[in-house]
């Protein structure tokens, strides 16, 4: 295993962050595996999966069954883990600029396009080869003007040729649950089944430019553009990335990380990135996948304190009860209730609500919403 440090653009006098990453096996020899924890910065599960995975890459790498490359991030954000307002955890948005950190990644498929297309051939393999010097170059050439952009750039230089990545983050209390693009899915149902994912959204293309997204989005793109200027010659979807929600903020225990870890570890297995003397067994789904424009995002017009009446995690109808809306000033009670059947996946964790307030999301499986699919 080797540590490298990346120093980040200084921000101020006298100051300056850095980013850790940790590389086990060798680069080129075989499959190429992108792990970071924590871009959302109070979202601590993942630093805690990261930890425990260390334990287990280290022993593998001990016995010598690392067959192919692995980059671990354990601490992906260390600009929002340090920010701080009135004692409170600020790691979703950078204070500087209001930006969210997983969000205004660039569009890496518009970035090469004109300089892959006259390089493209009939050899699937050397045009993934092509496609990765021009994302290089696109980020070598990259020169950052601020802090934050400095740390994207240094995660998409370690992640841009990856074949697959998995980005650790969790909700504010929720299930496991498991976002990915349409082409990724098939590659990356192993990997959701291992985790025992309860909820599984898909979309191609969720608006906003989220790191996973950059990267894999990238390929079938580039693939599309091919197309649509007549090159007939084949390009493979070179990244497979998938944001893994770890349950809730406050879910940080080792029982979940040690079970997580290894539900990442046998994935590594699976796609022969660790060697194994048995393939390890995929489970079944526990739920299907459902389209990220199913999912119905519950709000309340009215403010008040909200009392949950659904639970994360389950099965809900039309028209079931999820939460109560409390005005005790009016002494009126405004009450939430499902738009679709479907898993109740998510929900905030703030028990007082202004008008127009998110306050939950339910898996639904018949799309209905366009546009930009993310939140905030």
């Amino acid at each position: 295993m080797q540590r490298i440090d990346h120093p980040l653009l200084s921000n101020s006098l006298g100051s300056h962050r850095s980013l850790s990453s940790f590389h086990y096996g060798t680069r080129g020899q075989g499959p190429k595996v992108y792990i970071q924890a924590s871009l959302h910065a109070e979202e601590l599960p993942g630093m805690l999966v990261a930890h425990h995975l260390r334990s287990l890459l280290d022993a593998a790498d001990a016995a010598g069954q690392i067959q192919g490359e692995v980059i671990l991030v354990p601490v992906a954000n260390p600009i929002g883990l340090a920010q701080r307002v009135d004692h409170k955890p600020m790691g979703r948005f950078e204070l500087a600029s209001s930006e969210n950190f997983n969000r205004h990644y660039p569009d890496m498929a518009k970035a090469v396009f004109q300089e892959i297309k006259a390089l493209i051939g009939p050899d699937a393999a050397e045009n993934v080869a092509t496609v990765r010097r021009a994302m290089a170059a696109y980020l070598r050439q990259w020169q950052p003007g601020t802090e934050l952009q400095s740390l994207r750039r240094t995660l998409l230089i370690l992640a841009h040729d990856a074949d697959y990545v998995l980005d650790l983050h969790c909700d504010c209390e929720g299930v496991m649950h498991f976002y990915t693009e349409e082409p990724c899915w098939p590659q990356l149902a192993p990997l959701a089944h291992l985790l025992k994912a309860r909820a599984i959204l898909l979309a191609k293309n969720s608006g906003s430019g989220p790191f996973d997204e950059c990267l894999s989005g990238a390929w079938w793109q580039l693939a599309e553009a091919l197309r649509a200027e007549g090159i007939s010659a084949p390009l493979p979807q070179g990244c497979n990335s998938t944001t893994i929600e770890l349950r809730g903020e406050a879910d940080v225990t080792h029982a979940w990380a040690q079970e997580d870890a290894q539900a990442v570890r046998a994935f590594l297995q699976h796609i022969q990135v660790l060697a194994c003397s048995q393939p390890p067994l995929i489970p079944a789904a526990l739920c299907p996948a459902t389209p990220l424009a199913g999912s119905e995002t519950l709000r309340t017009p009215v403010p008040g304190v909200v009392v949950y009446l659904a639970d994360v995690g389950q099965a809900l109808r039309v028209g079931d009860l999820v939460a109560d809306v409390i005005d005790p000033i009016a002494n009126t009670t405004h009450r939430v209730v499902a738009g679709v059947d479907g898993i109740f996946y998510a929900r905030v964790r703030d028990r007082y609500a202004l008008s127009g307030a998110e306050i939950g999301k339910i898996a639904g499986a018949t799309p209905f919403r366009t546009g930009e699919l993310l939140g905030a």
